[in-house]
């Protein structure tokens, strides 16, 4: 089977809503083995709205709506589909007891103008919307299927969740699974490189690499009867790309690099303490969010001045003088000193010239030292980041968390 979704709304075009159902009907459909070559956008329009309607049925056998369901005149989707099967619209006793029910609870008059969301086209099937007033429709007619959902998320996800998706899998002999590697530490062009002669001999399973901000992911998909299929499928081409890359691969599954670092510093139960200057205490709140770090975390400084590295984490002031703030040289004295100060097992340290000025031709804009001390032991890096002052501070924090990562899965 071969889906498209159809946007409904002027708001989205003008870009005053984010398309968020257009992202989560897309993750549904290829776990349902449903494939998507085409999405819509389309205003309020019915002229418009009955063109896409077109344009999606000569490539595909169902198109998936969301929007356009509420009781004013600019609503127009189930009347559009209504004139495009050539259905008249009836008002649906269930539907409407419902809908009544909904104001009745909450203590509020109806008015008129919301019948029309009762009314669905002959034939037709409503599906009751438990989070809203606008009920589903789905209509079957020669061979096509049009799934007609709620434009509020807060709607439409659990109306598909609850209904569309069981309605969907009996209609489907196959279900596509994918799994994500995430990378770090390596570039788009170089993972493409390494793994280039298993994506040319791909079919099924097939690999896609998506470059983010920081950091690729390499995603694996298969196509297969049933979920247990597909993953025998994808198993033995994870095992190798991981091979490949070794621990440039820093996750299998949706998990962020500071839920990595922390799951590893309580399952090792190695305390924790973080002194920043150009991050400005990002690297402990992104380790703060990850649920039982109170385990392990004892403290984070934000030491931004000379006067503060010296004071809070034994800087000496011959080293700030000598090497200056962002060097090589106070980053390590700084990891050795929060570690010290804070009596912890670990620490992870930055200072550097986030921008957009204070740079030089000797220390650039962007160029951040990271030190990391684990049990005695002192790395510092030397990086240089490009982008503005947020790009800068964004990414020296993800590589030290990947530095600290990989230096304790060396330990």
């Amino acid at each position: 089977m071969r889906a498209e979704i159809i946007s409904i709304g002027t708001e989205l075009l003008l870009g005053d809503i984010v398309n968020s159902n257009a992202q989560f009907l897309g993750q549904e459909l290829a776990a349902l083995g449903i494939e998507m070559y085409y999405q819509q956008v389309v205003g309020d329009n019915e002229e418009r709205i009955l063109h896409a309607f077109k344009e999606a049925y000569n490539r595909c056998d169902i198109i998936i709506t969301t929007g356009g369901l509420g009781p004013t005149d600019d609503d127009l989707t189930k009347e559009m589909a209504a004139k495009y099967f050539n259905k008249r619209l009836f008002e649906d006793k269930e539907s409407l007891e419902n809908l009544q029910e909904y104001f009745k609870f909450r203590k509020r008059k109806m008015t008129t103008n919301n019948l029309k969301q009762a009314l669905i086209p002959e034939g037709a099937t409503a599906i009751k919307n438990n989070n809203g007033t606008a009920p589903g429709v789905i209509i079957e007619e020669n061979n096509k299927i049009m799934i007609i959902l709620p434009g509020p998320p807060k709607e439409m996800k659990p109306m598909f969740e609850e209904d569309i998706k069981p309605y969907l899998k009996s209609k489907s002999d196959s279900v596509i699974i994918s799994k994500m590697i995430k990378i770090l530490g390596i570039g788009e062009s170089a993972v493409a490189e390494t793994v280039k002669d298993l994506m040319e001999s791909q079919s099924n399973p097939t690999i896609a690499p998506y470059a983010k901000e920081i950091g690729v992911i390499l995603r694996i998909t298969a196509k297969a009867e049933n979920e247990a299929a597909a993953l025998k499928l994808i198993e033995p081409l994870e095992i190798e790309i991981k091979n490949r890359l070794g621990e440039n691969v820093y996750a299998t599954e949706d998990i962020s690099i500071e839920d990595v670092v922390a799951k590893l510093l309580i399952e090792n139960k190695y305390t924790v303490s973080t002194a920043e200057s150009c991050t400005g205490g990002m690297i402990a709140s992104t380790l703060i969010n990850y649920p039982g770090i109170s385990e392990v975390f004892m403290e984070g400084a934000v030491t931004y001045s000379n006067e503060a590295k010296h004071k809070r984490l034994g800087v000496k002031n011959e080293t700030l003088e000598k090497y200056g703030a962002v060097s090589e040289e106070t980053a390590r004295e700084m990891a050795i000193g929060i570690a010290k100060k804070a009596n912890t097992d670990v620490s992870i340290v930055t200072t550097g010239i986030a921008g957009p000025g204070g740079g030089t031709e000797e220390k650039p804009v962007g160029l951040v030292y990271i030190g990391v001390y684990v049990k005695g032991k002192v790395k510092v890096e030397k990086h240089i980041f490009k982008g503005n002052r947020s790009k800068v501070r964004n990414q020296a924090t993800i590589t030290a968390l990947d530095i600290l990562r990989r230096c304790l899965i060396n330990e």
